[in-house]
Order: structure tokens, then sequence, then C-alpha cells
């Protein structure tokens, strides 16, 4: 990004008075500064300076217990660095400001690979020295959600302010009811540079999805992802509600599901994964087979949190079982019809709670173990209950946690740095959720037993 160009853009916005500055933690969540716009100069010039452990926060914002970045390491700060992607405007504040984002750079100018971000361009860069392009597209799923209540609750209409509680899969009526939301919303994507397809209503109670469409960068399509989810909760707040990418918010409703579709393109831009009839080539075949293979273990990635596996249950729109199959929406690998200039694998595993750049590291890294072991996958599923579907995913957290440190091919995938950060942050998170006594427990069984 070259400062100068960054620096006019923000002289013809001078309504903009600060910034926010910012990395993305292992968690998906952004953190850093804000920065008055005098200061902005030396952010662009990567001056800014945050500690390498902000990275590696739990999901309360606190250091893991024993993290060696922190007490052995002695908490040092890394180099802050804009990810080239520029401003991106919030305009939904009640003071106009604008996010830059920044990735990590250690003190002797390598990439901080606890980094998430870093992850998956490391991942990239495979495919890059075999002459391969990944082009990518996203699914993100959300609810609107009322919380004026004790607990959440599906929201109201602005038209009728009748609750929108039943079921109403692509009922056009239920996005009528949010149009103001929607025009926001799209006009938002236009601004931050995200190509968006259709949005639908999904199951009702005030849930949608938006697709994003295929772009031949991995790292841009996990950008858009990122920064998608980011001003559609930022916009929600505008009309009083609030937007969850929980996965389960409702445990009597779908869950959130975070699809990601992918091609390969040669040198040529001839998509590999076409061999000229319906089936796909050898390669994506393999590739396939490479998802299958290291799929229970970068279950964590797709599923990190403790209600992640409210989603992942049999029967509840969501797989559960380590299978593939043309068509089938049951199962966790799907290959879509359609033309075979178009054909592309997509995954279905991950909750939409899940951090886009380890998502799409975990994809593609699992597509190349497949790739270049060419590890041949089983028979495809031919119906929903098809009895050569495979093993099931992890069923709970601490199995997922422990399959993470446990795989191989992770340690192929991901740096040492980041599995010993993600696990470690992992761990406490269970472990702090373990300790809580909920008010059905006490309900339950404090005057019974």
């Amino acid at each position: 990004m070259d400062p100068n160009n960054a620096l006019e853009w923000l002289e013809r916005r001078p309504e903009i008075t600060s910034l926010r500055a910012a990395v993305c933690d292992l968690n998906g969540i952004l953190r850093g500064k804000r920065v008055p716009v005098a200061q902005t100069r030396k952010v662009l010039e990567g001056q800014m300076r945050m500690p390498y452990s902000i990275a590696c926060l739990d999901i309360w914002g606190e250091d893991w217990a024993g993290n060696p970045l922190v007490y052995q390491m002695g908490d040092l700060d890394g180099l802050c660095v804009p990810t080239g992607r520029g401003f991106l405007p919030m305009n939904w504040l009640g003071s106009p400001t604008a996010l830059l984002p920044l990735w990590m750079l250690c003190e002797d100018g390598t990439p901080f690979l606890g980094d998430p971000r870093r992850a998956l361009a490391a991942v990239y860069e495979r495919f890059a020295a075999l002459g391969l392009t990944p082009v990518v597209a996203m699914e993100l799923e959300f609810y609107l959600v009322d919380t004026t209540g004790e607990v959440p609750s599906p929201p109201r209409s602005p038209v009728t302010h009748k609750l929108l509680d039943g079921d109403g899969a692509l009922c056009i009526d239920d996005l009528d009811h949010f149009e103001a939301f929607f025009t926001d919303v799209y006009a938002a994507c236009d601004a931050h540079g995200i190509p968006v397809d259709s949005a639908i209503s999904e199951n009702g109670g005030g849930q949608f999805e938006i697709n994003l469409l295929h772009v031949p960068d991995p790292l841009k399509a996990a950008d858009d992802a990122l920064y998608f989810k980011r001003f559609v909760k930022g916009i929600a707040r505008k009309y009083g509600l609030a937007a969850s990418f929980m996965a389960k918010p409702f445990l009597d409703r779908a869950g959130n599901g975070f699809h990601v579709h992918f091609s390969l393109l040669d040198r040529d831009g001839r998509n590999v994964f076409d061999d000229g009839g319906s089936e796909g080539s050898e390669l994506m075949r393999h590739a396939v087979g490479g998802l299958l293979a290291t799929m229970r273990g970068s279950s964590l990635i797709f599923a990190p949190h403790l209600n992640s596996y409210r989603r992942l249950q049999p029967n509840a729109h969501s797989p559960s079982e380590v299978c593939w199959g043309y068509e089938t929406r049951s199962a966790a690998v799907r290959i879509p019809g359609g033309p075979g200039a178009a054909r592309r694998i997509e995954h279905r595993v991950a909750g939409a709670d899940a951090n886009p750049y380890l998502v799409l590291a975990a994809i593609l890294g699992g597509a190349l173990e497949g790739m270049e072991r060419r590890i041949a996958p089983p028979d495809p599923l031919v119906s929903t209950e098809d009895e050569t579907s495979g093993a099931t995913l992890p069923a709970d957290w601490k199995l997922a946690i422990e399959a993470f440190e446990r795989s191989k091919s992770n340690s192929r995938i991901f740096a040492p740095i980041l599995r010993e950060q993600f696990a470690g942050m992992k761990r406490q998170e269970l472990q702090v959720f373990s300790q809580q006594i909920s008010p059905f427990e006490h309900e339950s069984y404090l005057e019974t037993v």
C-alpha cells in the first residue's frame, strides 16, 4: 500500500477523525487500537507495534495460562503492517471512522506464523509454487436477533411489528421486512469491494444467508468474509438488532453454516477439476481424498467453540460424518452439478463462528495433502442413508482439541507456533466453561438429589 495514496484517501474524507487499526486473532476477532488520523502515516509505514500474544487471546481477551509467548519470552512486541486492503469505512458508528487491516511480522521482517492470515498466506504460496490458483467463494448464514429481553429471541418485523418466529425457507416476505437493512449491507459490500450474490431467507426466525462471489485470491476471500461479518453486525445495531454468526444460537432452529466453494486454475486459466464429464478429474478426487483424510484433525478449526458442537449433530442440516458425494447436501464434501468449466468442491463442515483464514487454510491445505499424496477417496454417497459414509466428526469440543493436537497433517499445514497457541487457548476456554454451573443445573439438582 502506498502511504501517500492512502493519506490522499483520508484527506478527501475530513469527517473521519480516527481510525481502527487491527489484526485478526485466532478466534476471528479484530484486536488493535483507536488511532488519531494525525498518526496515520506511522501506521501505514509499519511503525505500529503490538504483542504477538494478541493473536492468541481466548474468547474473553485473556492470555492462556502458561503461554510461552507471554510467560517465557516476556510478551514481546511484533510489527503490525497493513495487509494492502486499504481503509474500510465504518459508517454505522456514531462518528465516521475506518478500519485499517493489519497483519504481523517478526522483528527480523519474517512473517509471524501465529497470525491466522499468515497461515493462509503460507498455504497459498504452496499452490503458487505448483502454478495453481485457488478460486474461492463463501456462503455465510446469520440470524438477526432481538436482544432486548432476558434471552435472545427472533426479531419483530419492522413492517408489521409481528414476531418472525415461523419457518420460512426462501421466504421473500422475510427479506422484504428487512429491506432497509439489506440495502445497507449491499451498499457496504460495494464500498468495501466485496462481490456479493443473492441474499435468501434460510429457515425463518430471522435467519438469512448472503453468498460472496468467487474470487481468484483466497486471502481476499477470507478478508471479505471477516469484514462482511463485522459490518453486518454493525449495520444490525443501527436497526436495534444484533446479528449473530454463532453456530447454534437457538436449539430448536437450524445452525449457521459457513460453506466454502473452491476450484483450481492452472497457469493457462483452465479449471483442473474439469475433465469434460460430470465426475470431475482425478486431481479433484485426490483433493477430496485429502479433505476427508484431514477432516477430523481439522474439526477444531471448523467448529472452534463450545456452542459449535450443538450444530454438528445428526439430522441437524449440517454434516456429522466424514463423507462426500455428488450434489447431496447431507455430505460433508459436496460436488455441485453444472457445466464442467465450473466444476468445484463445496466444503460444508464449518460453522459461521469459525475464523475464515483458518478455515480456508485447513481446507486448501487438506486438498494439497490429497493432491500431493494422491489420496483416493472412498466411494461417494448415493443417498442420505448410505452405509458407506465415513467416520463421524468429533462429537464434542474436548475430542476435537485432542484430534487437532494428534493430527500429523496439521503439522504439515500449520506452523508449530500456531498449533501450540490455538490448542492451548482452546483448552483454557474449555476449562473455563467446564467450571460454570448453569441455572438449569441448579434447577435439576439443588434440592432433588
